[in-house]
C-alpha cells in the first residue's frame, strides 16, 4: 500500500463498490456526498491512476477500479472477524454494548433490565438503537439483537424467552361513548401503516375493518397503544404494552396467530465476549421469567 494512502479513504472506495454509487455509499458511511468524492480523488491521487469514469448517469469502474475493487474484495468482513475474535479474548466484563430492539420492547420489557444490568455492571457502557430492522451483526452496527420474530436471521446465534401477545384494546372512555356490542364493522379503529402491513394483526384489521371505519394509522406499536388509550378507537394492542396504560379494557384475549417469538440474538463470534454473554444471559433469565410475556 503506498505510504500516502489513507486506510479511510480505501473504505470509501469499497463502500462505493458495494453500494453501487457515491449517493448510497454516503448513506452507509454516514458522511456526506462531497465527502465520498473527496476522499475517492485522495485515493486516486495517491494510486495516480483513475479508479472511476464520471459519466453522466453517476461513476463507473475504470478496469484499474476492477482490479482495486477484486484485489480488496472480503477485506472489510476479513478485519471484522479478526476483530471479533480478539474483542473475544478479553474476560472483563466492561466496554460498550450497542443494543437493537424494536420500540415495543423497549418500552415494555427492556429499559427496567437494561438498568439493572447497569448497576451490576458499572464497567459497561451500553447504547441502544431503537428500530423494527436486523441492524448487520456482522459488521458490528450492534452487538445483541432483542427482537419479536418466527424466524431469526441464520447467522445469528441466540434463544428464544417468550412470546410477545396482541390482544383487542379499546378505553374506558371510549366505550362510554360508543355501542360497546357493536360490530367490529360498526367500531372506530387505530390501524397500521404500510411499514406494519406484516402483521398478523393489520392483515386481520384488513380482512374485517371497512377502511372507512379505520380513524387513524400508525407507524408505531407505541404509537398505536398510546392512540387507543387516548379513545380513538378500537386496536390490536401488544399485551405487556396495555398493562402498562390502566386506561385500556381488554375486549378479546390475545389470538394465538397473533403471537409473536421474542429472541435474544448475537453474531457466533461474539457469544464468548464476557461483556455479550453477561448481558445475553442477564436478558434471558429476565424476560423468561416476565410474566407479561407468555411461555
Amino acid at each position: 500500500m503506498p505510504a500516502t494512502m489513507e486506510w479511510s479513504d480505501l473504505q470509501v472506495f469499497v463502500a462505493v463498490c458495494e453500494h453501487g454509487s457515491i449517493g448510497a455509499a454516503a448513506k452507509a458511511l454516514h458522511i456526506n456526498h462531497s465527502t465520498v468524492l473527496r476522499r475517492i480523488a485522495q485515493l486516486e491521487a495517491s494510486l495516480a491512476t483513475r479508479l472511476f469514469d464520471r459519466l453522466p448517469r453517476g461513476y463507473a469502474l475504470t478496469a484499474q477500479g476492477h482490479e482495486l475493487a477484486a484485489a480488496v474484495a472480503g477485506v472489510p468482513e476479513q478485519l471484522d472477524a479478526a476483530l471479533r475474535r480478539i474483542s473475544g479474548a478479553d474476560p472483563a466484563v466492561a466496554g460498550t454494548i450497542r443494543i437493537t430492539a424494536p420500540d415495543t420492547l423497549i418500552q415494555a420489557l427492556l429499559l427496567p433490565l437494561l438498568a439493572e444490568f447497569g448497576r451490576r455492571h458499572p464497567g459497561v457502557r451500553l447504547e441502544l438503537v431503537a428500530g423494527n430492522g436486523f441492524l448487520n451483526l456482522t459488521r458490528r452496527e450492534a452487538d445483541v439483537a432483542v427482537r419479536g420474530t418466527a424466524q431469526p436471521p441464520e447467522n445469528l446465534v441466540g434463544r428464544r424467552v417468550g412470546r410477545l401477545q396482541t390482544a383487542l384494546y379499546a378505553a374506558q372512555a371510549y366505550l362510554e361513548t360508543a355501542a360497546r356490542d357493536a360490530a367490529p364493522a360498526a367500531q372506530s379503529w387505530v390501524g397500521h401503516d404500510a411499514v406494519l402491513a406484516h402483521l398478523q394483526s393489520a392483515q386481520w384489521v384488513r380482512k374485517h375493518v371497512p377502511d372507512e371505519r379505520v380513524v387513524l394509522r400508525v407507524d408505531s406499536l407505541v404509537a398505536l397503544a398510546d392512540a387507543v388509550a387516548a379513545g380513538v378507537g378500537l386496536g390490536w394492542v401488544s399485551v405487556p404494552l396495555a398493562e402498562a396504560r390502566p386506561a385500556l379494557v381488554q375486549l378479546q384475549p390475545p389470538l394465538a396467530e397473533f403471537d409473536t417469538p421474542v429472541w435474544v440474538l448475537t453474531h457466533p463470534d461474539l457469544r464468548r465476549v464476557a461483556r455479550i454473554r453477561a448481558l445475553t444471559d442477564f436478558l434471558h433469565a429476565g424476560l423468561a421469567q416476565d410474566p407479561r410475556l407468555a411461555h
